[in-house]
């Protein structure tokens, strides 16, 4: 297993971000809704029995729909756990992912270059370089949440862009990330940078998630690791 501290480079998450959890957890509601459901129906369904006065077995009905219901409760509680962790590793690279645009949103609208400090475990700063330098001033500073961190794991391979996984945080050897005002992603000699940062929960292969940046164009792409493959 390998744990990498990049160069140092900062970022700050807006407050206002809005994280999104997996469809799984979705899932998991819908099938309780649909359980409650069932057992409404069947009751409903005895009462109007009862009413007209006609013989009923209530007791075998009552007894099928909660052990349906058992049965889904059951799987529901299983299914749980690894819906939060993937919806926390989500939430995790969406907020790298939102410090980066909202990094390269301000280099471009400031028309002032903005650079980005990774420190580990879990730090990412936005800092915006004044004129005339060498001072900055911070735009925002925040860790990452839900438990990731800047992370490798041993046995999971580059992402299909191929920009470097020798490290959890792999611009090249690159000291300084800038984002300019032309919209482009550069290292300390100005010169464009492509690179990946990893994240992940620390024993969780599954939670892996990575995000590639294209020097160029800054462009910014999150990636999901699936146990096999890297899924965009």
């Amino acid at each position: 297993m390998c744990h990498g501290h990049g160069g140092p480079a900062e970022v700050t998450i807006p407050e206002t971000t809005t994280i999104q959890a997996l469809p799984a957890l979705g899932l998991v509601a819908h099938v309780l809704q649909n359980a409650s459901v069932m057992l409404s129906v069947s009751l409903n369904t005895r009462m109007s029995t009862a009413r007209r006065g006609e013989a009923g077995t209530t007791l075998i009905e009552m007894l099928v729909v909660i052990g349906v219901v058992g049965v889904v409760v059951a799987t529901a509680v299983m299914v749980m756990p690894s819906a939060l962790m993937y919806a926390k590793a989500d939430s995790g690279a969406a907020q790298v992912v939102a410090a980066l645009r909202l990094a390269r949103e301000q280099a471009i609208a400031q028309r002032r270059n903005v650079q980005v400090v990774f420190t580990a475990p879990d730090r990412i700063t936005v800092s915006r370089v004044e004129i005339p330098g060498p001072g900055t001033t911070v735009i925002s500073d925040a860790s990452i949440e839900g438990g990731s961190e800047y992370w490798l794991f041993g046995g999971v391979p580059d992402t299909p862009d191929a920009f470097g996984a020798a490290d959890a945080i792999s611009f090249g050897g690159a000291t300084t990330l800038t984002f300019t005002s032309a919209g482009e992603f550069v290292d300390e000699g100005g010169d464009p940078v492509n690179g990946t940062v990893y994240i992940g929960a620390r024993g969780a292969p599954l939670s892996a998630r990575a995000i590639t940046i294209f020097g160029p164009t800054a462009l910014i792409r999150e990636w999901r690791w699936d146990g096999a493959h890297w899924m965009n």
